[in-house]
């Protein structure tokens, strides 16, 4: 049984679907007024990562990812680029989807963006205010009245009364406690707007989320997930806001994964220590990406350098040189059957809250057979590989060509032909009996980071190391 933890309640639990055989889950997404980066890549992979392995265990799911297309960081980028907010967030989502795509993220189901949930959002502060939770502050601004919701702290486990006293003093007076936070902010002079009953304005952060996840999803639905520092306030406002508007209980399960850190630094913009994923991606094949995060547990830290991303290329090499020479067309047979040990063992780590990096040694078991099947000449090549390739793909790698990855992927990085030519240049020094001009041949790719595979024939394949 599939058992998952739920940050609600501080313990695994075994997952028990609201509808049996359906799944709808929330994930927070991104606010699109810069580069996605290795923090927000962290969040794409997880939660595909959870959304594959719930299709493969059968589950109809409708998994939801918002975007926030406006907010104070987004104006301000604006401002300063001198664009109009909506080609800036235009621009943004785009170079999101290209970097999802190349991290072999497959999209979500639905993808609401705040600027299209305006009608949704002010009806739920409409709800709000009519039951007493919200308030029109002195500025005009309206406010949720955390005092009001009996339960909220519940999700991060604080207390009210502790976040009230270490809250300094609401200098401008305009809320009623310092811990209210903003449903809708009233418009500034030159900053897009929408009509309310309150004046024109635009919505606050939380209660976006809390609009677009019911009308997606309604008001109760099985999983809410997103990074860990969206905990408190963002979940936690989220809960008072969806739980007082429609009086029933909003999410079963909460999923958060870990920081991505840098020198033991949380990596995110506002410090400025952050790598976008298109700064990586010119160094590193995504897939090199995609797999250093699955190394770690998604609710751990995980630690950017590039030794890690280093070991990452190396681990998936070993994966590549197993499938090299394996499948016909390097295609998963028609009518496949997965080996059932490999199977089983898989299941029961991805089953324990989606342990990737237990399941990764089952997949490195599965290519230490494979090579051995493949040295004793044995017709289990042919479903050892297949399974590899398949219980990969659960994990969203392995799709790339073995030939192509050891080659280095990309041709015109790798400079293919160059080390084409230079094989055939030893192979003619070997003909010759020129054995220092072949070795040298040999020690001077190895150099370049290349190994030649040789057999009595002749050089039969090559790799970068």
């Amino acid at each position: 049984m599939l058992k998952i933890y739920n940050t609600l309640t501080r313990k695994k639990e075994p997952f028990k679907p609201r509808i049996a055989g359906k799944v709808g889950m929330y994930v927070c997404g991104m606010t699109v007024y810069d580069y996605c980066h290795i923090g927000h890549a962290r969040v794409m992979v997880v939660f595909d990562t959870v959304a594959r392995y719930f299709r493969y265990q059968g589950y109809q799911l409708t998994y939801v990812r918002n975007i926030t297309d406006i907010d104070d960081k987004i104006i301000q980028r604006a401002i300063e680029n001198g664009e109009d907010y909506g080609k800036l967030t235009e621009r943004f989502i785009d170079a999101m989807h290209e970097d999802e795509r190349a991290l072999a993220v497959l999209p979500p189901d639905l993808e609401p963006r705040a600027t299209q949930s305006i009608d949704d959002i002010i009806a739920m502060i409409k709800t709000l205010i009519d039951k007493g939770l919200a308030y029109v502050g002195a500025n005009g601004d309206v406010f949720y009245a955390v005092t009001q919701f009996k339960d909220y702290g519940r999700l991060s486990g604080k207390n009210l009364d502790d976040l009230q006293a270490g809250e300094r003093v609401d200098v401008d007076l305009a809320k009623r406690n310092s811990m209210d936070f903003v449903l809708w902010k009233m418009a500034k002079a030159n900053e897009p707007f929408w009509e309310s009953p309150w004046g024109n304005g635009r919505p606050g952060w939380h209660i976006e989320c809390s609009a677009m996840s019911t009308c997606c999803l309604g008001n109760h639905f099985d999983i809410h997930g997103g990074g860990i520092d969206l905990q408190f306030p963002h979940h936690e406002n989220e809960i008072a806001q969806s739980e007082g508007a429609t009086g029933e209980k909003f999410v079963n399960l909460w999923m958060h994964n870990g920081f991505v850190r840098v020198d033991d630094e949380k990596m995110s913009k506002s410090l400025g220590n952050f790598f976008t994923v298109r700064e990586v991606l010119k160094r590193y094949h995504p897939e090199i990406i995609r797999f250093f995060i699955l190394r770690s547990h998604y609710r751990s830290p995980l630690n950017y350098s590039d030794e890690s991303l280093n070991d990452a290329k190396v681990g998936l090499d070993r994966f590549y040189i197993a499938l090299r020479d394996t499948l016909p067309d390097d295609k998963i047979p028609e009518n496949f059957i997965v080996l059932d040990n490999y199977k089983v063992r898989f299941e029961q780590v991805m089953n324990d809250d989606f342990n990737t990096p237990e399941a990764l040694p089952v997949l490195f078991g599965l290519a230490n057979e494979l090579n051995k099947a493949k040295k004793q000449g044995s017709e289990d090549k042919i479903v050892l590989a297949a399974t590899l390739k398949y219980l990969g793909s659960l994990l969203g790698i392995l799709h790339n060509n073995p030939d192509d990855w050891l080659k280095g992927c990309r041709e015109a990085e790798s400079g293919a032909e160059q080390i084409e030519q230079q094989i055939r240049v030893r192979l003619g020094a070997k003909k010759a009996k020129d054995w220092a001009a072949a070795d040298k041949i040999r020690n001077d790719l190895k150099g370049q980071g290349v190994i030649l595979e040789d057999s009595p024939d002749g050089t039969t394949s090559w790799r970068h190391k």
